[in-house]
């Protein structure tokens, strides 16, 4: 505890991050990737003096991921357009980040986005990655056919970074919630 909790004084939530034990942040951290790598990095370089600071450990942490925990990280992203199910945070950020896109949804679109999933997972043996907040469909399926045409070397980098962005996104939301 800080002098400043003992004191009556609130604590700003990366003083609370700063304090929790590493077992609760493991369970936090994995939520937000699944990359195991990533939240030991984050858990690693405590404490923090400022949100701007832990957030750019997080952004330095994804930087730092191999292609192997990049793909541990995919592993618990839902295929774009398919509902996350469960009652894990986890499974309510993907429904949350992708509800803009359900909103906006019209058949042909949705089976095109489908179609695009597939020929992704055949072409790259992975699923579709995308930081689907506050785009639409429309914008997704582009993004997804414009991706097809990427060899393997050109679409890593973007992988890394849509799971950067989706990341950084639930760590805020975990500084927001405590």
């Amino acid at each position: 505890m800080t002098d400043r909790y003992k004191e009556g004084v609130p604590m700003d939530a990366v003083e609370v991050f700063n304090s929790l034990p590493a077992a609760r942040l493991e369970q936090d951290l994995l939520a937000c990737c699944a990359a195991p790598a990533w939240g030991a990095a984050i858990i690693g370089a405590r404490p923090y003096r400022s949100r701007a600071d832990l957030l750019a450990a997080a952004d330095a942490a994804s930087a730092a991921l191999s292609w192997a925990d990049v793909l541990a990280g995919l592993s618990a992203h839902p295929r774009i357009g398919e509902r996350a199910t469960g009652d894990s945070a986890e499974a309510a950020w993907s429904r949350r980040e992708q509800s803009a896109a359900a909103l906006s949804a019209d058949e042909s679109t949705a089976a095109a986005i489908k179609e695009a999933n597939q020929a992704y997972e055949e072409r790259f043996g992975h699923v579709f990655l995308i930081f689907a907040s506050g785009r639409s469909q429309e914008e997704i399926l582009a993004a997804a056919r414009e991706r097809l045409t990427h060899d393997e070397a050109t679409e890593r980098p973007v992988v890394a970074d849509q799971l950067r962005q989706i990341a950084r996104l639930r760590l805020e939301r975990v500084l927001d919630a405590l």
